[in-house]
């Protein structure tokens, strides 16, 4: 299918709905407080950034609520978890995918395995996500606390600050990657977060496995 053919095909009312209201909320619930998480621990991670701190209301202010926000981004990542454990799961048809990432890269879509609902870059994408998340969270505990651990463990926060920051700067470059990707790499993965719904022709040419799946009922990945 050619590029001019999909957005013809993509100005028609045949619409496939891509993730429902719920979906949607927790999405940007999620990426709203990742992105408070991000500033303010930028703001406390170092003095050069810290002015990041007065936007977001003082450096107390941003050092309370720090770590109840990322309670919220806690509770996103693990709802996704719940809801689309089933799609998360890395397959053979992922790795074949991996081993296109060329075609991927320079927009040779054809030459792809057939995807499901997330393809492989998506599903890479939430599980650094998901880990580097529960390494924020015992770390941030630590910090959080850190008179839990005193005196006879208090080798643990200086252990617990690396691994906190690790994880973020590594939370932070996946982010970054995600964001440009679903901006100006495919946009119309954007829309179908803000409105809900893709076109049939978008869905059977980046999603092929899922489009089958949720229109004939025929097609399962294995």
């Amino acid at each position: 299918m050619t590029t001019q053919a999909l957005y013809v095909k993509e100005s028609s009312d045949d619409q496939l709905e891509r993730y429902s209201f719920a979906e949607r909320i927790w999405h940007w619930l999620g990426g709203l407080s990742y992105t408070y998480c991000m500033l303010s621990g930028l703001a406390l991670f170092t003095p050069y950034l810290y002015w990041l701190a007065a936007v977001l209301g003082g450096g107390p202010t941003a050092r309370f609520w720090h770590p109840w926000v990322s309670l919220v981004f806690l509770a996103t990542v693990l709802w996704m978890y719940a809801k689309w454990l089933a799609d998360l799961r890395i397959t053979d048809i992922d790795h074949r995918w991996v081993e296109h990432i060329n075609d991927y890269v320079t927009n040779r879509d054809e030459s792809l395995p057939p995807q499901g609902r997330f393809n492989a870059g998506q599903k890479v994408f939430y599980w650094v996500m998901f880990w580097a998340v529960l390494v924020l969270l015992v770390s941030g505990i630590v910090m959080w606390f850190p008179e839990w651990f005193r005196p006879n463990f208090h080798f643990i926060l200086p252990i617990a600050v690396i691994f906190h920051e690790a994880a973020a700067l590594i939370s932070i470059g996946a982010i970054i990657i995600h964001i440009y990707m679903g901006v100006f790499m495919e946009p119309k993965s954007l829309r179908a977060m803000i409105h809900g719904r893709v076109s049939r022709a978008w869905a059977r040419a980046y999603h092929r496995l899922w489009y089958e799946r949720v229109t004939e009922g025929t097609s399962t990945e294995k």
